[in-house]
């Protein structure tokens, strides 16, 4: 995954990441949540009527030079282009979303490198119960805590894998996938059908996502979700008071 303007400083800067870059799983644990506390999670583009670019300048010049956020495959995207910078292996897995009723295309995207000797599941994109710190591939279905929320990954059949989160004291799927590696351009369907299906949620409904420290806040049309510590406040939303909660909770400006 390479851009031309890609500069990894340019990207450290954006995403407030100032320790040394090195390639154990420290400093990428600690790359992956500067850039999750930083670059949110949004799709103002589906909204605004637009196919989500998936040329890998646009998606720097978007994120990095615009500060905007995005879906899975620009903010994974722009992840792995450091990781590539850093000389860390990777490849991109397609994931079966498992958050819906009715069985779904493998149409997400996330990262599995290598470290430590080591292969590691990475995820910048998944929104609301998202990852907040690689995880382990062979963690043996152990409860892994991540600040405030707990995850667990299985393998299901000796191929699959499944990542699951516990959501208000209930186990639930959030995806599966398996190690069958993926090219860049293999997920422009999967935009394309995020971007335009009207049945695609991205179309349907305005989504924004920011994790911090303690939780994250979560937009969804107009209810305003704040997740502290684990404990779940909501809040109905103007449709013109729009505006003021992208740029106050998000920092984010809808037409930029």
């Amino acid at each position: 995954m390479k851009a031309e303007n890609f500069v990894l400083q340019n990207y450290f800067d954006r995403i407030g990441f100032h320790g040394d870059a090195a390639t154990d799983i420290a400093s990428i644990s600690e790359i992956m949540r500067c850039q999750l506390f930083t670059v949110p999670f949004e799709n103002l583009d589906v909204q605004a009527g637009k196919i989500v670019s998936l040329v890998p300048e646009e998606i720097v010049e978007k994120i990095v030079e615009r500060r905007r956020g995005g879906y899975c495959y620009e903010v994974n995207g722009l992840f792995a282009m450091a990781l590539q910078a850093l000389g860390i292996p990777y490849q991109f897995v397609a994931a079966r979303p498992m958050i819906y009723a009715a069985r779904r295309p493998r149409t997400h995207m996330a990262i599995v490198l290598k470290a430590d000797g080591e292969e590691w599941l990475c995820d910048l994109g998944f929104g609301s119960y998202g990852i907040r710190a690689p995880i382990r591939l062979n963690s043996a279905e152990a409860e892994i805590r991540q600040d405030f929320d707990t995850f667990a990954l299985s393998n299901t059949n000796g191929r699959e894998y499944l990542l699951r989160a516990l959501v208000e004291g209930e186990w639930a799927n959030q995806y599966a996938f398996d190690l069958s590696e993926h090219e860049w351009i293999d997920f422009m369907p999967a935009n394309y059908l995020n971007s335009t299906h009207p049945d695609a949620l991205f179309v349907q409904k305005l989504l924004v996502v920011l994790h911090t420290p303690e939780g994250r806040e979560i937009l969804l049309d107009n209810t305003l979700k704040t997740v502290f510590r684990g404990q779940i406040e909501k809040q109905a939303i103007r449709p013109e008071d729009r505006a003021a909660i992208l740029r106050d909770k998000f920092r984010l400006v809808a037409n930029a």
